[in-house]
């Protein structure tokens, strides 16, 4: 049965489920988020059934995320140290279901941890790679390394150099739209689902893109992206917690 479409939900910077009981804990820290604007049309074959392209004003959008994590852990115990903290870099796109969730399906996740990425491919059938990555920091400047080592397409890289500015006071409604998001949208052994997560509000921070050079998301079956990054932005990072799978339910309208 077809579910009939709700609204979307709106864009809060809070958490709209704060007490959500954890199934999965973790750091997410110095994060660069660069995106660029794509047509929905061109995105909306990519994404998982029961869902179709979030947009703003009649674009969605294409990110690049690069940060490090850190201590991943299961349900209320402590997150691992080594296994669980290492760089990673994300190609996702942006979605909502009949329920009026909004959501991120992620592309690719390139990580530098082989039985991470091992068990999140088996398991939880996620698209991770595994990948020799580097985080660095001279004062205000980070830069963030990948070059893809399994399963390919091998040698698939990204470098993205940045310059920290300024706290944002007050985000824009386009950066509340690409960084407040509240769950995750996949496959799970055939069947869609929806992985909610809660963390405090985003700390966010200008930046200077210094170098963006990468073929990440082409590898990741997106089109080149068109022009410069149309936002690119710094956190220092947010706890995380994920809570329990829900099926997103119908098909909604774009």
């Amino acid at each position: 049965m077809t579910l009939t479409p709700r609204t979307p939900h709106p864009i809060t910077a809070d958490s709209p489920h704060p007490g959500v009981s954890p199934l999965m804990t973790q750091s997410w820290l110095d994060l660069a988020f660069v995106h660029w604007a794509a047509d929905p049309a061109d995105v909306a074959p990519l994404l998982p059934a029961e869902t179709v392209p979030d947009s703003l004003h009649g674009v969605t959008y294409i990110g690049l995320v690069a940060f490090r994590m850190h201590r991943v852990g299961w349900f209320r115990l402590p997150g691992v140290p080594y296994l669980g903290t290492f760089p990673e870099t994300n190609v996702r796109l942006y979605s909502r279901d009949a329920h009026g969730r909004r959501g991120v399906v992620f592309r690719s996740l390139d990580a530098s941890r082989l039985i991470p990425v091992a068990i999140a491919r088996t398991m939880f059938r996620l698209p991770y790679l595994w990948s020799r990555m580097a985080i660095r920091r001279e004062g205000d400047i980070l830069t963030y390394t990948s070059r893809r080592r399994w399963p390919g397409p091998r040698g698939a890289y990204s470098r993205i150099a940045l310059r920290v500015g300024e706290r944002v006071e007050a985000p824009s409604e386009l950066e509340h739209f690409l960084t407040a998001r509240w769950g995750m949208h996949s496959t799970f052994f055939g069947r869609p689902m929806y992985l909610p997560n809660t963390h405090p509000r985003w700390p966010l921070h200008r930046a200077d893109l210094i170098e963006c050079d990468q073929d990440l998301v082409t590898a990741a079956g997106l089109p080149v992206p068109a022009g410069e990054p149309v936002s690119v932005l710094y956190s220092p990072g947010v706890p995380v917690r994920f809570g329990r799978p829900a099926r997103p339910g119908g098909i909604p309208t774009p």
